[in-house]
């Protein structure tokens, strides 16, 4: 750990391990599992906690028991559970067992959003305009992922000047928070700030989170150079859960422990227990069957020795 490091505020690690990270994984986690994972999460201080997702089941059979997940969780004070819908119908499913921000999402590239929503950018548009409205009418806020703002596996490279269209169209809706993706985690630091540059000028960082897959090992970089562009909020994942089936080798989102591990250690509060955040990941690893792939695990496992008069 960085000694003497001054306190440089506060930084939000948004949690969306149980839902962005397990709909990737191919072991299916039971419900009680999946509802102690989440406790698990909210002991560590984490105050926000993305906990399934309100698809149609036949498309993420993973999260298919979103409903009793949602309805059987002891909830903590001061925790915010959310949830990702994709339309009217899933946020009717949502509403009935109380969620407390809606999520939807789109992609900044034609070719993503086609295949991941069957739909055309302009198609989507409508369809997410009506979520906005009835979510607001139920008294929830509502958070947007934009997919693909660095690269498109179908598309190739997006231009920074497409992520702000779209950026644009859901500050209209009502959206008070964006969630920026590197879906298939192939940024690097340029990108990242030339991308929040034009953004920024535009919008405050505050209506801004980060979303890194950590593919190629960019994540960690990406996330230091949104801290100098004055991002605040982290999308992370614990234990680093899920994948990409776009990018061969994809190791899923940034690891919860290791973005907490970098934070304090560079000065910034997180309010979480990294302690609790490990047995979180070694709990979930245990119910997958197989090792995770976070720094921090690997550290806590004895598999990384560290020269400790370095």
């Amino acid at each position: 750990m960085v000694k003497d490091s001054q306190f440089k505020g506060k930084v939000r690690i948004k949690e969306v391990g149980p839902r962005d990270g397990l709909q990737n994984e191919r072991t299916f986690i039971s419900t009680a599992d999946k509802i102690h994972l989440i406790e698990k999460l909210s002991e560590s201080g984490l105050d926000y906690i993305e906990a399934s997702s309100f698809v149609r089941p036949s498309w993420i059979p993973q999260l298919a028991d979103a409903s009793p997940v949602l309805t059987r969780l002891i909830r903590r004070r001061g925790v915010m559970y959310a949830a990702l819908i994709p339309n009217l119908r899933g946020l009717q499913r949502a509403l009935h067992v109380s969620i407390d921000e809606a999520n939807i999402f789109m992609s900044a590239s034609e070719g993503h959003n086609k295949a991941n929503i069957n739909k055309t950018i302009e198609e989507t548009f409508p369809i997410l305009e009506e979520v906005v409205k009835e979510a607001q009418a139920n008294h929830l806020t509502v958070r947007g992922y934009v997919s693909t703002v660095i690269a498109c596996p179908y598309d190739g490279p997006v231009q920074p000047e497409q992520v702000l269209y779209v950026v644009d169209r859901l500050v209209e809706m009502g959206v008070t928070e964006i969630s920026l993706g590197d879906t298939i985690g192939v940024g690097v630091p340029p990108q990242i700030e030339r991308l929040l540059e034009l953004l920024l000028e535009k919008y405050p960082p505050t209506l801004f989170a980060m979303h890194f897959h950590d593919t190629y090992g960019t994540a960690i970089a990406n996330i230091v150079k949104s801290l100098e562009m004055g991002i605040r909020i982290f999308d992370s994942s614990i234990g680093g859960l899920g994948g990409c089936p776009y990018a061969k080798g994809a190791t899923g989102n940034v690891a919860t422990e290791d973005v907490n591990y970098l934070l304090t250690a560079m000065g910034y509060e997180t309010g979480l227990d990294h302690g609790k955040l490990l047995e979180a990941a070694f709990f979930i690893e245990s119910k997958l069957g197989k090792p995770l792939k976070s720094r921090q695990l690997e550290m806590a496992r004895g598999e990384v020795k560290v020269d400790e008069s370095c």
